[in-house]
């Protein structure tokens, strides 16, 4: 295709996919033909044809209208009749690429999907993705260099302006773009095929670097995290620790968190990985602690009989982060109960016995299948002092069914696994729509990449409980919806920031959410059950994104006392990968308990497919 105007002349070179991804890649060659140089920002714009009204994804950034209007959180939200910019409400966006886990704008109307895509950065800089969808009609764009309007999201509930970029031209440039056209029939699931492509070509493009292997990460973070974060005059782990232990010392140690959730962000499941890795190893030290926080955490039943969400220094137990100060958040108890029963049944395992334990973890998955509503929504808020569900929308309590199918098979109780098995099918219909919200307590209905672990965990274990073919196919689309939070290609930081001076390779990380943009690696919660679904599935795609999560997070583990300008073995929870909260290419100072436990429980569960895995291959001196 070829053409031209008065300021310039365009060449494209549509070629078709050959595989069944299908679809078009292009190749644009434009020549400026003005006399003088000019500023100019250069927009490729499809019309999605069709009629309804359409849906979205931006990869991690951008999911269907991404915000309620119930919502207690500001951030983006599309609505197809306008709104207020100044609200960040609108019809229409354009962002970065460089917050998108993959940079490509999907649409679907009734009868298609269509979708545009490209790399993070082009000959005119950093890309841009828009869209907009109105009664006037719907179009899906890319922009040479970026744009985001109406205005821009910096993590904050008020938006900075519309940052505007443009590119100079000279008299007689040339300039070569490429990008990527792809469409569908109107599947929900239909940004599958294109993820997974676009994946096998960044992964012959962006390496890995893991900085060590598995035995080496578990080592330093079970030292970083007994060092850095338990505190046995208060029997938990703090939830951070600061980088620079002087200034912590000149704020009377206020660089560290006093505060302990039950699961989520600090608690059981680091405790738990603690306590396994004590055991194990040998350390008495290490597998005291475990025990210590896990009794603690047995100690904190709220009087609706589920777990207080967290204990802070001078005020004890309370709910946590919740939008009203006496909700307790379904995820978080249900996380912390899964961790009690996998602790209770490793201690079994080594003659140990925890009576406290067990009657803290029956109290919560008895209060679970008492409050299941009768078409098996758990709910997502409690009183505390009632139990009384205060919320029922969002899939916050879809972790309940783990918790359950673990403790019947426990505690012998069927009726856990019934209340699990109902739960299934009540839960199925967010995976089915591909839009799974309400997992972590500080990001009100959110759809979020928490939300989709929690999804694979449930649904594997479903599977593996009655072998129903139904859960291995909601296990792998939600196992898929997880994938677009994560990133298939390395980042251009620039040049003098911390993670580009250590080539920090962004390949793997996922997006937190649609409202807390950075990278963070949550999403070794459910590498057990990722490489089971690997598995069960024999599809190769699993592993190796899973394995590709587990590399990008044996990178930034301190090595030593003044590696990064962290202590050995803390490990932070933020990398800023767009202008979000931070500027691009820095990274959060704060170590945390769950960022090292994850990586501690992660290394110790993947071991046993430490071959298949391949990670020492890929180490660097």
């Amino acid at each position: 295709m070829s053409g031209s105007s008065g300021e310039f002349t365009a060449k494209a070179k549509w070629e078709a996919v050959k595989d069944s991804c299908g679809g078009y890649d292009v190749t644009l060659h434009l020549t400026y033909n003005g006399n003088v140089p000019k500023n100019m920002g250069l927009t490729l714009r499809a019309e999605v044809l069709g009629p309804g009204k359409p849906d979205w994804m931006i990869p991690g950034a951008f999911y269907k209208e991404n915000r309620f209007e119930k919502n207690l959180r500001r951030y983006p939200r599309y609505d197809y009749r306008g709104g207020d910019p100044e609200q960040m409400v609108s019809d229409y966006w354009s962002f970065r690429s460089d917050r998108a886990a993959l940079p490509v704008v999907f649409a679907w109307n009734d009868a298609l999907c269509g979708a545009l895509c490209t790399e993070e950065m082009s000959e005119l800089g950093l890309t841009g993705l828009g869209f907009r969808g109105n009664a006037d009609g719907t179009a899906v764009w890319l922009n040479f260099p970026y744009r985001e309007e109406p205005v821009t999201f910096v993590g904050e509930p008020v938006p900075a302006p519309a940052d505007l970029t443009s590119a100079r031209f000279e008299p007689g440039q040339q300039v070569t773009l490429r990008y990527r056209v792809y469409t569908a029939a109107g599947d929900p699931h239909a940004y599958d095929p294109f993820v997974r492509r676009m994946y096998r070509l960044h992964a012959e493009t962006y390496p890995l670097r893991p900085w060590m292997d598995l035995d080496e990460a578990a080592q330093l973070t079970a030292h970083g995290l007994f060092t850095w974060h338990y505190r046995p005059e208060h029997r938990i782990l703090y939830e951070t620790a600061a980088f620079d232990r002087e200034l912590n010392n000149n704020v009377k140690g206020q660089g560290d968190r006093p505060h302990m959730h039950v699961g989520w962000v600090s608690g059981a499941p680091y405790a738990h990985a603690l306590l396994q890795y004590g055991r194990r190893q040998g350390i008495a030290e290490y597998t005291s602690a475990g025990i210590d926080v896990l009794s603690k955490i047995a100690e904190g039943l709220s009087p609706s009989g589920i777990f207080w969400a967290s204990w802070i220094e001078g005020r004890g137990w309370n709910a946590g982060w919740n939008p009203k100060p006496d909700w307790l958040q379904a995820r978080t108890a249900a996380e912390a109960t899964l961790f009690m029963v996998r602790a209770l049944d490793f201690e079994r395992g080594q003659g140990a016995a925890h009576p406290d334990w067990e009657a803290a973890a029956l109290s919560n998955l008895n209060f679970a299948a008492s409050c299941q509503r009768s078409d098996g929504n758990f709910g997502s808020y409690y009183h505390a002092e009632t139990g009384e569900v205060e919320e029922w929308d969002g899939a916050g309590g879809m972790l309940w069914i783990a918790a359950l199918l673990e403790g019947a098979a426990l505690f012998g109780e069927t009726q856990f696994a019934d209340a699990a098995v109902r739960a299934g099918s009540y839960y199925e219909k967010f995976i089915r729509d591909e839009y799974i919200y309400g997992a972590p307590e500080d990001v009100h209905l959110t759809p979020t990449s928490e939300d989709a672990y929690n999804a694979v965990a449930a649904y594997v274990l479903l599977y593996e409980y009655d072998r129903q073919p139904k859960w291995l196919e909601l296990a792998s689309s939600a196992a898929d919806w997880m994938m677009t939070f994560r990133w298939t290609y390395n980042l251009c930081f620039p040049r003098h920031t911390l993670l580009a001076q250590y080539d920090f390779r962004s390949r793997g990380a996922d997006q937190a959410s649609t409202s807390n943009q950075h990278l963070h690696n949550y999403g070794l919660f459910c590498v057990p059950e990722m490489l089971r679904l690997w598995k069960h599935t024999g599809d190769r795609y699993y592993l190796d994104r899973t394995r590709d999560h587990i590399a990008c997070f044996l990178q930034f583990i301190a090595r030593e006392d003044g590696d990064f300008n962290a202590y050995k073995g803390m490990v932070t929870e933020r990398y800023y990968n767009t202008n979000c909260f931070q500027p691009k290419g820095m990274m959060l100072t704060l170590s945390h308990s769950w960022c090292i436990g994850l990586i501690l429980y992660a290394s110790q569960e993947a071991a046993e497919y430490a071959a298949e895995l391949g990670l020492s291959e890929l180490i660097e001196g």
